[in-house]
């Protein structure tokens, strides 16, 4: 067999193909090497040492050619020749590894790879981004800013052409829910459209930046990625207070907070030097993740579990970094080792916390509220001097008090009850002093005073009861971190680790001194972290595109996708930076650029050509968030209620939905008033059981990071429109305002309903659709009047009295339809 492996060698050998030419075109590593090696060899030849085979790494350029790699010579590197073979005992990948073998193509690009000298690359993620230069191009009419030089060069280099710019209507709509989650007004619509003058779409978007309701929008997308919930998660998945970390979050993005002090205040605000509310408040983000209160939990094992948690989140959040692949060894692709994982899970060892059981709230006093309590206890503490200071007057008084308490000593505190049964001439100061501090007490002539220190610390007591609380960070003496053998929490003989950063990327310098987590905070936003910059400015492009540059979100990693566009990723991290971490600076200049502005629209060719839009030569069109659809129906009805920030809201939710929630059993209690109408932002997320009408759409449960929602199209969905009571009363009250404002036509009345749900007129064939629809359900609903007043019952918001209830009813039917339409619900 050996003899046959030989003869099959040198047969390969023998018909290698030629050596490329001088000007062929160099390999990229990054995009054509290093996916064959991450796909096929890594498994068995890559970071992981537990795994490797033969002590062979291709990963490490070095490690590649003592053994596998000739650079200049592919004819004679054991790499192509054990690729190309056909001998099950030579071929690699190996027949028993269930990997495919490599294509023809695939062997090419290796073997001219190493004739032109196999170089290797640090992956790109892993480099510094420096601000490239940028490339000619021949539409420079097109050009806006220079993200346009950028995705034109894109464009001309797949033969693209970019999509018209999209009406005006539509960037009105586009804008409005890309910056603020709402659709706009048909009056903002129309301002819009009506303004001729050149700064027209620039001041559309500085209002909508300005807008109170961005940093909602924005809120939407950090809350899933930090995995905010109002539940705990574990087991009873029991009721905490967080939201005030949700209107930090709220306040940050609209104040436009530095995103560098946005992630020092989260990670370590309580370690910064005096910290104020607000930033004790952030560094709530340290307790976010899923606790328990079983009973029977073992502390250490959920230590364990905590301290893994926040590894996984912060690496995801600030670093898309698959981190959590080394709890239990080292990654098989990326060069984070067991260590680095551990060493990172170091620095949060310091946080306190109880590993299992109710986690203890911190009182957040505003400044009004933090006067008012010290007044209080200034005043509480002036009355009782007032109460305890020497009064001649009361000696007598307390001298007759003793005769007859002594008659009755069984009813008086035991230190009271003894002191007074020592004659008064032999009773210490300290008996003396108990029988004075007990007649005020009881003193008549004390009364007043009595009452009105009472009066005081009832007041300070209610106060206190009104204080909101929430989970802050506080720090304590660290805990012992060890390296955990396949991630074993009751294995105690791994190597005690230190906080440190991934050790391949850039050290921390604490000058000697013991890194905290105010260290890592200030490390993942410097100069030196490749990582932070570039990954929020892909997620900006995600909101703004509907998928980023690199289309792994999550994962910047060598098994995550490459950069469609590097050197547009590299500007935008670099402009990030340099602007001082500025988001409002930065999405400005993604909305405001021609390929932002691009229509949706594209030809046939284009998309079977580039189905998935890598080369931009369109705009991205998407059904909307779940928070977003909601919030739609509820603005085009008028029900949304337009206030900011405060604690989560109930809105309906099906009974029995919560009926398997135990420790303790619990139901759903529906708000009432505004709060049914608030944004999907604000509604109670249980982990468990999140809103069945948010779960439709897709929304997590944020037991884990999410920087990508899943996007389906389900029936589902559709019956949620049609008939959760939120939509169904949106939809009522909606027809309400059609008929009241309308006008008399159906067909104007449609247009109405159209301009305000959809941002357009209706349609003839709607109007067609949509009146036929009118008029069988206004004859059947004139045929079960009880039906008609069934139909317009739902929900709290009162039905006028001087309404045609059957009229109203058959119009609520139309409005379904219409909040249920494609256009409705639809990015673009």
């Amino acid at each position: 067999m050996r003899r046959k492996a030989l003869v099959t060698v040198i047969a390969l050998l023998g018909t290698s193909a030629p050596l490329p030419a001088a000007d062929a075109k160099p390999v990229d590593y990054s995009r054509e090497v290093q996916p064959i090696f991450t796909a096929h060899c890594y498994a068995c030849h890559g970071p992981d040492e537990g795994k490797r085979k033969a002590k062979l790494r291709l990963d490490l350029r070095d490690a590649a050619i003592k053994k596998a790699v000739k650079p200049g010579d592919a004819a004679h590197s054991p790499l192509v020749v054990r690729v190309g073979s056909s001998d099950p005992d030579e071929m690699m990948p190996p027949p028993d590894s269930k990997k495919a073998r490599l294509s023809a193509s695939q062997i090419d690009v290796l073997r001219r790879w190493i004739d032109q000298g196999a170089k290797f690359d640090v992956h790109w993620a892993y480099v510094k981004p420096a601000r490239p230069a940028q490339p000619p191009i021949k539409n420079k009419g097109w050009v806006r800013n220079p993200i346009d030089v950028f995705v034109a060069t894109g464009q001309e280099a797949h033969g693209f052409a970019p999509a018209p710019e999209a009406d005006r209507v539509t960037l009105a709509r586009r804008l409005s829910f890309d910056l603020t989650g709402l659709p706009p007004t048909p009056e903002e619509v129309d301002a819009f459209v009506n303004d001729k003058s050149p700064e027209s779409y620039e001041k559309l978007v500085d209002r909508l930046l300005a807008s109170k309701h961005f940093g909602e929008r924005m809120a939407m997308y950090w809350l899933d990625a930090v995995r905010y919930a109002d539940t705990a998660g574990y087991h009873s998945d029991n009721h905490r207070d967080v939201w005030l970390y949700r209107d930090y979050v709220i306040d940050a993005f609209n104040a436009n907070k530095r995103f560098d002090q946005f992630t020092v205040e989260q990670l370590a605000g309580d370690l910064l030097p005096n910290p104020t509310t607000e930033q004790r408040i952030a560094s709530g983000y340290n307790r976010l993740l899923q606790t328990t209160e079983e009973g029977g939990a073992q502390p250490k094992e959920y230590t364990a579990k905590y301290a893994a948690d926040r590894v996984r989140n912060a690496s995801s959040v600030w670093m898309a970094s698959t981190m959590g692949c080394c709890e239990c060894h080292n990654h098989k692709f990326d060069p984070f080792t067991s260590k680095d994982f551990y060493s990172f899970e170091a620095f949060f060892a310091d946080i306190q916390e109880n590993a299992v059981g109710r986690q203890n709230q911190t009182p957040i006093m505003t400044p009004e509220t933090e006067s008012q309590v010290k007044k209080l206890d200034a005043d509480l503490a002036r009355m009782k001097t007032d109460l305890a200071k020497p009064r001649p007057e009361l000696d007598a008084a307390q001298a007759k008090w003793e005769e007859k308490a002594k008659a009755d000593k069984a009813k008086l505190p035991k230190p009271v009850a003894d002191a007074l049964a020592i004659d008064p001439a032999k009773r210490t100061p300290q008996q003396k002093q108990v029988l004075a501090d007990h007649y005020r007490t009881v003193a008549p002539e004390l009364e007043p005073l009595r009452k009105e220190l009472a009066a005081a610390q009832g007041q300070r007591d209610a106060l206190m009861k009104s204080v909101p609380t929430t989970l802050v960070a506080t720090a304590v003496a660290p805990r012992v971190v060890r390296v955990l053998a396949r991630g074993n929490w009751l294995d105690d003989s791994g190597e005690v680790v230190q906080p440190a950063v991934p050790g391949f990327l850039a050290a921390l310098d604490t000058g000697g001194k013991p890194a905290t987590r105010l260290d890592l905070a200030r490390w993942v936003v410097s100069a030196d972290n490749p990582l932070t910059a570039r990954v929020f400015a892909n997620r900006l492009w995600k909101l703004c595109f509907g998928q980023g540059i690199v289309k792994s979100l999550d994962d910047f990693g060598v098994q995550g996708s490459l950069p469609s566009h590097p050197l547009l990723l590299d500007w935008l991290a670099v402009e990030f930076v340099e602007s001082g971490w500025d988001v409002k600076h930065l999405l400005k200049l993604l909305v405001t650029s021609s390929a932002y502005r691009q229509s949706s629209v594209a030809t046939k060719e284009v998309r079977e050509k580039d189905p998935a839009n890598v080369w931009l030569a369109r705009q991205g069109r998407f059904r909307l968030d779940a928070e977003m659809v909601r919030d739609g129906a509820l603005e085009v009805s008028g029900l949304l209620s337009r206030k900011i920030g405060g604690p989560s809201v109930k809105p309906y939710q099906p009974a029995g939905y919560w009926s398997f929630l135990n420790f303790p059993t619990r139901e759903w209690q529906a708000d009432n008033g505004e709060n049914v109408y608030r944004r999907g932002l604000y509604t109670y997320w249980c982990r468990t059981f999140l809103h069945p009408s948010l779960l439709a759409f897709d929304a997590p449960t944020r037991e884990e990071c999410t920087v990508e929602r899943t996007r389906s199209s389900t029936p589902l969905q559709a019956l949620v429109l049609l008939n959760d009571p939120i939509y169904v009363e949106a939809a009522r009250v909606f027809a309400q305002r059609i008929l009241k404002d309308g006008g008399k036509e159906t067909a104007a009345r449609l247009d109405w309903a159209y301009r305000r749900a959809a941002s357009r007129g209706v349609k003839p064939e709607e109007v067609k659709v949509l009146t036929a629809l009118y008029q069988k359900h206004l004859a059947e609903f004139q045929a079960d009047k009880v039906g008609a007043e069934k139909a317009v019952a739902v929900g709290q918001w009162p039905v006028p009295k001087d309404v045609n209830t059957v009229e109203l009813a058959a119009w609520t039917s139309v409005a379904r339809v219409i909040l249920n339409l494609h256009d409705t619900i639809t990015r673009n």
